[in-house]
């Protein structure tokens, strides 16, 4: 029997410095993030979600918002 994680979507983390990409559940994202930049980059912001995937969900957002706004 398959896991909730095992059907959620796989988010892109990416690090620039390390010249990396990994997939993780969203679930596992804050925690991936954070344990690579402690173990790698002593701690600093270096590995993020693939800001393309960032610019998209924002944007997903504010149209979002705006059709709530034009809605009221």
């Amino acid at each position: 029997m398959a896991s909730d994680d095992d059907d959620a979507p796989l988010v892109p983390i990416v690090c620039e410095e390390c010249e990396t990409t990994s997939r993780v559940s969203l679930s596992a994202v804050p925690e991936t993030i954070q344990k690579h930049n402690d173990q790698l980059h002593d701690g600093e912001a270096v590995a993020q979600v693939d800001p393309e995937i960032v610019r998209h969900v924002t944007d997903l957002a504010a149209d979002d918002i705006v059709v709530s706004d034009d809605r009221a």
